[in-house]
């Protein structure tokens, strides 16, 4: 039985074109960031929710061919930021990108009832083990300034399947750990049951979490998460197998993007004359080891946790 391909080669050459955009744009930060969100606002305005879904599937992997710390790093960052914000727009809500503080979450949203901060976050498909401060959760509470809740938005594979303390904290503070899966989720929902639809289930996320008895454990938390959106509306149940086979997809692509870009690399120093150069070269941007920690990324099941 062949399965249904849902991330398109469109949707591939689309990640493609943004990744050497964000490239080109890398050089004032401010200026860029402001040209980066309206270019992403006219993209989708002009292809529709699909293109969002796109970005959606395929943002959380920050691009190996960016240097650490580098413009194109830190733009990148604006761009999941900005993705997010017309996640909440398509859903009904009023949003914004906080630019220029430190101090302050990266994206502000407003519903009818409710209001709440958020953050996107992306990770490098190599990178090793993440510190419970990469995800922010703690900062967030700190960053709501009298808003009840906030969000943190991750690759769904990234993330801790068994047990963690941002699973507590999250529980503690009312801040929701979130997926860009299940964001893709109730994106699609609000395409079929409405904006209000979509508005008012996430308001119910919030209110799962909240009410959580704070624990490190990976399943209590995303098996109250899971049942509260599969409970919500019938049509929930078609878009959440939908993402579980995107799920997979997705990983195999953000596989092929940064093994072929290590390769090349590869290639590039054992194309160098000495023998010793090429070695340390090797040694030094750790080729073999980042190859090896992609090829071990996995789906981790969290979608099953019903």
């Amino acid at each position: 039985m062949t399965l249904t391909k849902h991330i398109s080669d469109l949707a591939i050459s689309q990640r493609k074109y943004w990744i050497e955009e964000i490239r080109k744009l890398s050089g004032n930060f401010s200026s860029d960031s402001d040209r980066l969100e309206k270019e992403l606002q006219a993209e989708i305005q002009k292809n529709g929710k699909l293109a969002l879904l796109n970005h959606l599937r395929l943002c959380g992997d920050i691009p190996e061919s960016y240097s650490h710390d580098s413009s194109e790093e830190k733009l990148y960052s604006k761009y999941t930021d900005a993705l997010l914000s017309e996640s909440y727009k398509s859903m009904g809500l009023k949003s914004c990108v906080i630019t220029g503080r430190a101090d302050l979450a990266d994206v502000e949203a407003f519903a009818q009832s409710y209001s709440f901060v958020a953050d996107a976050k992306a990770f490098r498909l190599s990178r090793t083990a993440k510190n419970q401060k990469d995800f922010k959760v703690q900062a967030l509470d700190k960053w709501k300034y009298g808003k009840p809740y906030a969000m943190v938005v991750c690759p769904i594979y990234q993330l801790p399947n068994t047990a963690s303390q941002i699973y507590e904290q999250a529980c503690t503070r009312d801040v929701c750990i979130f997926t860009y899966s299940h964001l893709a989720v109730l994106l699609s929902l609000s395409s079929i049951d409405g904006q209000g639809r979509s508005e008012q289930l996430l308001y119910e996320i919030f209110q799962t979490v909240s009410a959580l008895n704070p624990s490190k454990d990976a399943s209590s938390y995303w098996l109250a998460v899971n049942k509260t959106m599969l409970g919500f509306s019938p049509h929930v149940k078609e878009f959440w197998k939908i993402e579980k086979e995107v799920a997979i997809e997705s990983i195999a692509v953000a596989k092929e993007e940064a093994l072929t870009f290590l390769a090349g690399e590869r290639e590039k120093i054992m194309r160098l004359s000495h023998e010793e150069a090429i070695k340390a070269l090797v040694k030094v941007h750790k080729i073999e080891s980042k190859i090896s920690i992609i090829s071990s990324v996995s789906y981790n099941n969290i979608l099953n946790i019903i």
